[in-house]
């Protein structure tokens, strides 16, 4: 039977920790992949997961992904992610939160947590108690909440893909399903109104779902009917592994760009969507909106210069793509060159002797 030491070798993990908290009921997992870049950044996941294994799954592939995202983004910084094994809306207590941030205390500063699905601003404002090792609070230094940032991002990504796919670069009359309208997906469908877009959407709660047709007029479709809408973007904003061989035959668009992360299942149905002519623009590449914002915390907060960071996006989207189109490969391994140059340049430099001259 496979291990957890072989899943951290199949990963690449430099780390893995467990921790309970019996007074808490604390049960979480914190993922260090790699520290090459600088301290491992990457935000804390509260979810009922039906058992330990798909916790810890799910930390190793999340935080791998941080690993890509920051070398992508341009920062210093490693990747990292912690899931609590619990239901935010029913068993997440200030304890619990608590004894979260003593075990990112404990981490001695190798993984610096943040907000992610099931955590809210005030809840890291609560960690922030127990650790210097957070960032996203509202409280002093803190940049507040990255989803803002991340939509941004994701709205710039888009105007990148559909410029590369020769759909102009306008989201005047676009059509775009959004499937998960909570943080980030209600503040892009904000930008994607804005711009003239015409917006479908699909949620599990709804009370988000009512939000968003209140404001910005959008059509409601069932969760399980969203991947078969016909539209020019799809747009995950919910959990991971939704593009697979079940949904991927499903799908009506021309690009998707979201929000989720690790939103691919498998390798294949990279190589999959990229056969059928679907431009996927690589998760990680297109949602460090939220990264990037909170990563400037480390350096002294600056709205302006963050803003200006988060649109270029835009860049790194166009880039990804067009060296897909170029070298014929999908966009998720062109990224990925991306990614694994700048890490392997940066292991170079870390074992070559410094010669005097």
């Amino acid at each position: 039977m496979m291990g957890v030491f072989h899943d951290v070798e199949t990963y690449g993990h430099e780390q893995i920790s467990f921790f309970h908290d019996k007074e808490s009921g604390l049960k979480a997992i914190i993922g260090v992949h790699s520290t090459v870049l600088g301290p491992a950044l990457g935000g804390c996941r509260m979810w009922k997961y039906t058992d330990e294994q798909a916790a810890l799954r799910d930390v190793l592939r999340l935080s791998r992904g941080m690993t890509y995202k920051a070398a992508v983004a341009g920062l210093n910084l490693g990747g990292g992610k912690a899931v609590v094994m619990a239901d935010a809306r029913t068993e997440k207590t200030p304890e619990m939160l608590k004894a979260f941030g003593r075990a990112v205390e404990a981490m001695g500063g190798r993984y610096i947590t943040a907000e992610d699905v099931g955590m809210s601003v005030s809840d890291i404002d609560t960690i922030r108690g127990c650790t210097k090792h957070a960032v996203g609070g509202s409280n002093e230094g803190g940049s507040g909440d990255p989803s803002v940032m991340t939509a941004f991002g994701v709205f710039q990504g888009m105007k990148a893909a559909l410029k590369t796919s020769a759909l102009g670069e306008s989201l005047e009359g676009a059509r775009v399903a959004i499937q998960g309208v909570g943080n980030v997906g209600y503040h892009l469908a904000s930008y994607l109104s804005a711009a003239g877009a015409k917006l479908v959407v699909a949620d599990i709660y709804p009370n988000q779902l009512e939000k968003v047709v209140q404001e910005f007029g959008a059509e409601v479709v069932a969760p399980d009917q969203i991947y078969s809408v016909d539209c020019d973007i799809f747009a995950p904003c919910a959990l991971g592994a939704i593009l697979n061989a079940r949904t991927i035959p499903q799908l009506k668009c021309k690009i998707v760009a979201g929000s989720a992360n690790n939103q691919l299942e498998t390798e294949a149905d990279g190589f999959d969507l990229f056969s059928r002519g679907i431009v996927y623009a690589p998760d990680y590449a297109i949602n460090s909106g939220g990264l990037i914002n909170v990563a400037a915390e480390l350096e002294g907060y600056n709205y302006e210069r963050v803003l200006a960071k988060v649109s270029k996006v835009y860049d790194t989207i166009e880039s990804i793509l067009e060296r897909s189109k170029v070298e014929n490969m999908p966009p998720h391994k062109a990224a990925d060159a991306v990614a694994e140059l700048r890490l392997a340049q940066a292991k170079k430099s870390m074992v070559e002797p410094a010669f005097a001259v």
